[in-house]
């Protein structure tokens, strides 16, 4: 049975149904969102718990045969980055805790795009150094502390670490307004019926839609073999925001959404994941492109808030 923390989450609900659809056992956990998605109804194990809570997280083991563990529960800061740092530092030094303790065969943890910022190469891949720079967020501060903690943290135990380097991943069960990701906010502002704020059309860079994540961190959990501890996880191709606007006006009705002309910033390209290391490994391939993704999300809302 994999363990998904977080997996209610919206990359955790995912990856627990690909984990299921490759016909894994799967028990996820939960604590601030409780509700169950629709696509793992009655097809997953839910345990209620805070991963801060070690005793909670070890008793798992005492229930559950844990094969695996794929840790991505997290919080959002608030007003106090200390806090936010220790809520989240805890919960992952008590998830490596029991993945030692179980002796499991693979313990992955959500890293972060964020890490390869101050790197001016592109496509960026898992071979580049990580630099010394300005971060532009405490997640992704805590992001590039998560990779030496989980591979330090595991060493010589025989579970053997995978850190993801998740892209900017998006798509249902994601907040409609999320300050994280702009596509979902100007969706639903189409949706509206309302005209979202202009986007400069060459903009864009990483995307992954969120269905093509899970199931990417899904084959990394089942792969027979990895040949390397670290993974980015996203398309593997670039987007632009004239991509998602093209793709808004072939399936919905109302304001044609307005672009600026060419990128925020000036002429260049945008940073994207490569994830030729992924598709080697695992064999994983996207399934959405741009216009796939927002069908879907598109068809998802109607019947969802988020």
């Amino acid at each position: 049975m994999i363990l998904v923390t977080g997996g209610l989450g919206m990359i955790g609900a995912h990856t627990a149904r690909a984990l299921v659809d490759l016909g894994q056992e799967v028990v996820v956990t939960a604590h601030r969102r409780t509700g169950v998605p629709s696509f793992l109804a009655g097809r997953v194990t839910v345990e209620a718990l805070d991963v801060t809570d070690r005793e909670a997280i070890l008793a798992l083991g005492e229930r559950h045969e844990i094969s695996d563990v794929v840790h991505l529960a997290g919080t959002v800061p608030g007003e106090d980055p200390v806090a936010f740092f220790r809520t989240d530092t805890t919960g992952l030094l008590n998830a490596l805790d029991a993945a030692r303790t179980w002796g499991v065969r693979r313990f992955a943890v959500a890293g972060s795009l964020g890490v390869y910022v101050g790197r001016s190469e592109v496509p960026w891949t898992e071979e580049l150094a990580l630099p010394t720079a300005a971060l532009p967020h405490p997640i992704v501060a805590f992001k590039k502390a998560v990779e030496p903690l989980t591979t330090h943290g595991l060493a010589g135990s025989g579970v053997q670490p995978v850190v993801l380097r998740i892209g900017s991943t998006w798509g249902p069960l994601m907040d409609p307004e999320s300050p994280f990701n702009p596509i979902p906010p100007y969706i639903s502002a189409v949706l509206r019926g309302e005209q979202p704020p202009p986007l400069h059309g060459d903009d864009g860079g990483d995307s992954c839609y969120a269905p093509d994540a899970g199931r990417a961190i899904a084959l990394l959990m089942t792969a027979p073999t990895l040949h390397h501890d670290t993974y980015n996880v996203s398309s593997g191709r670039p987007f632009t925001n004239r991509r998602l606007a093209e793709a808004l006006e072939a399936i919905t009705p109302g304001p044609r959404p307005a672009l600026l002309p060419g990128r925020r910033g000036g002429p260049g390209e945008d940073p994207y994941l490569d994830i030729t290391r992924l598709t080697r490994d695992t064999g994983f391939a996207p399934a959405f492109d741009v216009a796939a993704a927002v069908a879907h999300y598109v068809a998802w809302r109607a019947d969802n808030h988020r």
